[in-house]
């Protein structure tokens, strides 16, 4: 949105209900969705590794996860939504809205985590895409921005791959358990996401997969037709 003479400020968005074909998402509640958390993202074993990026010390046990998750979302403002996948009934991922900004319209997706078998799965994608149209298509927000540490590749893959841009990195930003965080940034902008949502409702329509579940066309080329 650049003609902002009627601009005013946006709702907060919130970690409110949403229900798509493959997932919902669902207001994250610690008595029902820590311990399938724990065990979506692998246990003792791995959950760890899976976080290492969150700035967080680590975690022994479901209870150690669901006590720092909510001291960040008490503390920060956090909206964390649990991603049910509808073939599980079953947490197996989380995102959440933080350092939102109401004035100027800028939000950010934070505190990002895929199980094991939700990683990379059709439901992962759909999340992501519901994340999004709340709010751009409800809330009309102006920016939507993803930060992660600059060592993490996955999350630097996952970005690019949903139609965000990289816009550089913060170097020595934070200082965090594992040591020095260079901060990489990506946006993703209102007047870019009616190509990048268009490509993401065209990936997830099932004409796009064969009988055995393979995507006939990639998010990347889908984006390119749009434009």
């Amino acid at each position: 949105m650049l003609d902002l003479e009627h601009w005013t400020p946006r709702p907060p968005p919130t970690n409110a209900y949403a229900q798509g074909r493959h997932v919902s998402l669902v207001p994250f509640d610690p008595e029902r969705h820590s311990e399938q958390l724990w065990q979506a993202l692998g246990g003792d074993a791995r959950v760890n590794d899976r976080i290492r990026y969150f700035g967080w010390p680590a975690v022994a046990s479901a209870a150690e996860f669901s006590e720092h998750l909510l001291r960040c979302i008490d503390g920060g403002q956090w909206a964390c939504c649990a991603f049910v996948p509808t073939a599980t009934g079953r947490a197996e991922g989380m995102a959440s809205y933080m350092r939102t900004d109401t004035q100027h319209g800028s939000t950010e997706i934070g505190c990002v985590a895929h199980g094991t078998s939700f990683a990379g799965s059709t439901a992962a994608t759909e999340a992501h895409y519901l994340m999004a149209q709340r709010v751009f298509d409800e809330l009309g927000y102006r920016r939507y921005e993803w930060k992660l540490d600059d060592r993490n590749t996955p999350s630097h893959r996952a970005a690019l791959r949903f139609g965000f841009t990289f816009e550089g990195v913060f170097r020595q930003h934070r200082v965090v358990p594992s040591g020095n965080r260079d901060t990489a940034w990506y946006s993703l902008l209102d007047h870019e996401w009616p190509v990048a949502g268009r490509a993401l409702l065209e990936w997830l329509d099932p004409s796009n997969f064969d009988a055995h579940g393979n995507q006939r066309r990639r998010l990347q080329d889908l984006r390119d037709q749009a434009r």
